[in-house]
């Protein structure tokens, strides 16, 4: 059973009488998102999928931790911005000059890339809710707790607890209100009257009344088993960082379970994605990354949501742009066969059945096919729906253009060597150097090429005929070797398209030109 499935049946067994099933993820908006903060939500998207397969009724649900602090300025972005560290991501400035704040801008750019996986949550803006007061009364609670909380922190850390340090200890990060800063230190919490007393950096001072705050957040840690609760979660996934024995997840867990007497959602952890042939982490302030948008430019969308169905989330994996994307395409079009033909059975057919896409025409062009043929055209999609249609395989070219668009920018952009040329004179040096044999399969196959009767299969039946022999292998092997030789008079290169399409992209004149005209 996929694991989407197998996560789904055991919410529904623990929870039999859940009338909504919450399924939360989230992340900062401290970047650009990438793939990697893909994965979380994808995970979340994959088990609400199946438990909407299941009847269940699902509250899917991403917070965006718009009110943590601008830790770090990313590559890409104006040093500059170095001035606003320390505040919340809603007040550090638009780095491009088109949204209200930073947050806005790379919260904006991930929901719209998510658009077209068909992934539409419910967003939680976490610095609405925190200015809304709506979480005050956990905030509170948490102070009033917060010697206990200490004692749960310190727990899951190799350094000594010491009873000074608990004294001074608050859960809380305070915004001054002067400098919008979290350069605070708690002076002190009155419980009777509500009064928290900070000192900033900036050598401003304030008492703040709890109930009515607006600048102050829970530590992480505190934060997020407070939200589990007032948002009635049961499923989220972490990343491997939060997922160890003294993880993010286990002090939370129990910060859960013993402050709020809550009990914690479903935890299922995840592994990193890397980067085909780096061995950094992707991450948002390095730049070293691939966005959604730079994978929904080479792939489709429900090509990189099988992606991620098919492993499981404790797997890692990597992305590459190079020939990877070929047998991507093929693997995922050979399984979409079997998917469409009802012949495809196990995980791979409940991966399938979580990435298909609503309305999504089952027979489209292969990747493959279209990104051999494109450079011969130039990149013509009109072309490219003539040649087709010559093979049976008809398409309008609206329906082509999403292909043509995303092969052309994976040769241009990512694979250069594929952006063919059809030679501009017969490689004579090249012909002079084939055997006889070799020279008198050419001049059969230029024979084919002049008998207009032959099309199609029937051509390419004559055309595997020139190399018959009584050994299949033997066969099969010169068969091989006349079309690398085709390839390299026609393209200088060993490998091309399927040969009807070379004709029909090349033309017969031209050809004969390149291979009768050595001879």
């Amino acid at each position: 059973m996929h694991w989407a499935y197998s996560t789904a049946n055991r919410l529904m067994e623990q929870h039999p009488d859940r009338g909504t099933f919450v399924c939360a993820s989230g992340i900062s908006p401290s970047g650009a998102v990438h793939i990697g903060n893909f994965r979380e939500i994808v995970t979340t998207y994959f088990v609400a999928r199946a438990l909407e397969k299941s009847g269940k009724r699902v509250r899917f649900i991403f917070s965006w931790d718009d009110f943590d602090r601008f830790r770090k300025v990313p590559a890409g972005i104006d040093p500059a911005f170095e001035q606003y560290i320390g505040m919340p991501y809603t007040e550090v400035p638009c780095p491009y000059g088109c949204h209200e704040s930073y947050a806005e801008h790379f919260e904006r750019q991930f929901e719209q890339a998510l658009m077209p996986f068909g992934i539409r949550p419910e967003f939680i803006y976490q610095s609405r809710e925190y200015r809304s007061k709506k979480y005050n009364p956990s905030i509170i609670h948490a102070l009033k707790n917060r010697r206990e909380i200490y004692d749960i922190v310190m727990a899951y850390k190799t350094g000594e607890a010491s009873a000074e340090e608990r004294e001074r200890y608050y859960p809380v990060h305070v915004y001054c209100e002067s400098c919008r800063k979290d350069t605070t230190t708690v002076q002190s919490f009155d419980e009777p009257s509500s009064m928290l007393k900070y000192r900033c950096h900036c050598g401003h001072e304030a008492a703040v009344y709890m109930p009515e705050a607006t600048n102050i957040k829970l530590q992480w840690k505190v934060d997020w088993p407070m939200r589990w609760g007032v948002e009635g979660v049961l499923f989220e996934p972490g990343g491997r960082d939060h997922s160890s024995e003294t993880g993010s997840y286990q002090v939370s867990k129990t910060i859960s379970e013993h402050i709020f007497e809550n009990a914690p959602p479903m935890y299922l952890p995840y592994e990193f994605i890397g980067i085909k042939g780096s061995h950094a982490k992707m991450s948002s302030s390095s730049g070293q990354n691939y966005t959604p948008d730079d994978l929904l430019d080479v792939y489709s969308p429900e090509l990189i949501l099988f992606m991620f169905a098919k492993y499981q989330p404790g797997a890692g994996f990597h992305i590459g742009m190079d020939e990877d994307v070929i047998r991507n395409y093929s693997e995922y079009e050979r399984y979409r066969e079997a998917y469409d033909s009802g012949t495809l059975t196990g995980d791979v057919k409940e991966a399938m059945e979580l990435s298909v896409l609503p309305g999504l025409r089952k027979k489209t062009p292969k990747f493959g096919h279209v990104s051999s043929i494109l450079p011969l055209v130039d990149f013509d999609a009109d072309l490219l729906k003539d040649i087709l249609s010559h093979s049976g395989e008809n398409y309008t070219t609206g329906e082509l253009e999403p292909y043509v668009k995303r092969a052309e920018h994976w040769i241009k952009r990512w694979c250069p060597e594929k952006q063919i040329t059809v030679n501009e004179y017969p490689n004579s040096a090249y012909y002079d150097a084939l055997s006889s044999t070799e020279r008198s399969w050419i001049e059969a196959f230029c024979r084919l090429l002049t008998r207009p009767e032959l099309e199609g299969e029937l051509l390419m039946e004559q055309i595997y005929a020139i190399c018959h022999h009584e050994d299949k292998k033997v066969m099969k092997a010169n068969q091989k070797r006349l079309f690398t030789i085709v390839y390299q008079l026609v393209l200088n290169q060993n490998e091309g398209p399927r040969i009807p399409w070379l004709i029909q992209a090349v033309g017969v004149n031209k050809l004969l030109a390149l291979m009768e005209g050595n001879t």
